[in-house]
C-alpha cells in the first residue's frame, strides 16, 4: 500500500465571501492535476472561518468578571479570555498559559479553539460554526464539477492531554465516515477484533498538517490520494459525530 499526499499551491489569502470549492480547482488546473475517485481534500479550518466571515474582533470585547478572574490565573489577554469563554459550553481547566474548554460544537480543546495565526492583526478566529456542513458543501460542489466520488475533512491542530505538541485533528467531514469500527475482523493470528476503532478522520488530518504546517508555509489544502479503507467508508451523509467522546465516557472530567 502506498499513499500520496500533496499540498495545493498558490492559495491567496482567503477574504470573507471567497468559494473554497473555486480557489482548489484553480489551485489544481494551474498545477495541470485534476481530482480523482477517493480523493480525500483536507482544509484548514481558519480557511473555512475567513471565507463563512466568521471572525472574533478583539478591540470590541468587554471583558467579563469570571473573564477576569481566568485571565490572571491563565496569564492571557482578558478580552481573549471572554471570547474563549463565549465559545464554549464548559470551562474544564484553567493552567497557566491555558484554559480547556468544551466548545459550542463539542469539541474538548485550549482555548476553544481559537486561532489568533494567520489572520490580521486584532482578529482572532474561532472554529467554523458548522464544519460538517461547510465539508459537504464543498464536497457536493467539486463533485459535481469534476464527476468523482470525494471526501472533504476540515482540520485544525490541537494539543494532547498527555502528550506534549499539537497534531492535526478532525472538526468537519464528509463523504468519509470519520471512525473505522474494525470489530469483527482478523489479526495476523486469526484472532478477531474485539474492541478495535481507527479514528481515520484524525489519522488522515496529522498526516496532512505535516504539509499545511504552522507557519509561512502556506499550504492550507492538502489532497490525500490512494487510501485504499476510502470505498469501505465512503458515506456521503457522515459526519464528526463519532469522534466525540460522550460526557459519561470521559473518566477525567467530573
Amino acid at each position: 500500500m502506498s499513499l500520496e499526499l500533496f499540498g495545493l499551491h498558490g492559495i491567496p489569502l482567503v477574504e470573507e465571501g471567497d468559494n473554497i470549492s473555486d480557489l482548489i480547482i484553480d489551485a489544481l488546473e494551474n498545477e495541470g492535476k485534476t481530482l480523482e475517485d477517493g480523493d480525500i481534500i483536507l482544509i484548514a479550518e481558519t480557511l473555512i472561518s475567513k471565507a463563512e466571515g466568521n471572525f472574533i474582533k478583539l478591540g470590541d470585547i468587554l471583558p467579563s468578571d469570571d473573564a477576569i478572574i481566568i485571565a490572571k490565573k491563565s496569564k492571557k489577554d482578558s478580552k481573549l479570555v471572554e471570547a474563549i469563554i463565549q465559545e464554549a459550553r464548559e470551562v474544564v481547566e484553567v493552567g497557566p498559559n491555558f484554559i480547556i474548554t468544551e466548545t459550542k460544537q463539542g469539541f474538548v480543546c485550549a482555548n476553544s479553539g481559537i486561532d489568533e495565526s494567520n489572520v490580521d492583526n486584532g482578529l482572532a478566529t474561532p472554529i467554523p460554526e458548522n464544519a460538517d456542513l461547510s465539508a459537504r458543501k464543498i464536497r457536493e460542489e467539486l463533485e459535481e464539477v469534476s464527476n468523482k466520488n470525494l471526501a472533504v475533512i476540515i482540520t485544525d491542530t490541537q494539543g494532547r492531554a498527555f502528550r506534549v505538541g499539537a497534531v492535526g485533528v478532525a472538526l468537519g467531514c464528509s463523504g468519509i465516515e470519520p471512525l473505522w469500527k474494525r470489530q469483527g475482523e482478523m489479526d495476523l493470528y486469526g484472532r478477531k477484533l474485539q474492541t478495535t476503532e481507527i479514528a481515520t478522520a484524525d489519522e488522515l488530518a496529522a498526516a496532512a498538517s505535516l504539509i499545511q504546517g504552522q507557519a509561512d508555509e502556506g499550504l492550507p489544502i492538502v489532497i490525500v490520494r490512494g487510501f485504499n479503507a476510502f470505498d469501505n467508508l465512503r458515506n456521503p451523509n457522515s459526519n464528526i459525530d463519532s469522534l466525540l467522546r460522550p460526557k459519561e465516557f470521559d473518566v477525567f472530567r467530573k
